[in-house]
């Protein structure tokens, strides 16, 4: 591990607990931990329960993201360099933003308007499309069907055509959570969202069944 390169990491990881501890003191005991669609608190909790946030989004994260290249059996994911740094950067940065909102929205007791979490969820989608193609054949990162981890081909192709899919449909939710209501938006994040999941399984079955037929 390189501790230089690390460091900017380590302090985006820092940052979501760093504010927690500088708000603490003007939480109240019970905080809002769960909004509807329409923005309305429907669960509060302890505010002790507020540290899982940047437990379970950018440190578990990074953490992930650090490990799996030395777990990973084929040895991948060392082969895409500083794509991986990339990667591993954009989503932490992203993961420690979205859990700073959710904390101050905590501190707040309020959330003004559900449709921004959807929209930050189509910027993930758009890097993860970005980056798709540049993933290796690997156990834990990526689209990981049986078709996709029993033959390179179809990895290749299957990350190629999604990360297409995850652009555009990022981009559209982006564009649909500016500009419409709270609850259609929702559904429609919903719908996209299953198209994105649903699509790319599907192609790599028929990736991996055309090329079983060709090798007959």
């Amino acid at each position: 591990m390189n501790l230089k390169k690390e460091l900017p990491l380590i302090g985006v990881v820092l940052l979501p607990f760093l504010y927690l501890a500088y708000i603490w003191n003007q939480l109240p005991e019970q905080v809002p931990l769960h909004y509807n669609i329409k923005g309305e608190v429907d669960r509060y909790g302890d505010k002790s329960e507020l540290i899982m946030i940047p437990i379970m989004m950018p440190l578990l994260i990074y953490v992930i993201f650090l490990v799996v290249p030395y777990i990973d059996p084929k040895k991948q994911l060392h082969k895409m360099g500083n794509k991986y740094y990339t990667l591993k950067l954009l989503l932490t940065v992203f993961m420690s933003i979205l859990a700073l909102i959710i904390l101050y929205t905590a501190k707040n007791q309020s959330w003004s308007n559900p449709s921004y979490i959807l929209l930050m969820m189509g910027v993930l989608f758009i890097i993860l499309g970005n980056y798709f193609k540049t993933i290796k054949a690997n156990y834990f990162i990526g689209i990981r069907t049986p078709w996709t981890l029993e033959s390179e081909y179809v990895w290749k192709e299957t990350h190629k055509t999604a990360g297409k899919i995850w652009f555009v449909g990022g981009i559209l939710v982006v564009l649909f959570s500016l500009i419409l209501d709270q609850k259609t938006n929702f559904i429609v994040f919903m719908s996209i969202t299953g198209i994105l999941a649903l699509v790319p399984i599907v192609h790599s079955y028929l990736l991996y069944k055309r090329q079983k037929e060709s090798q007959q």
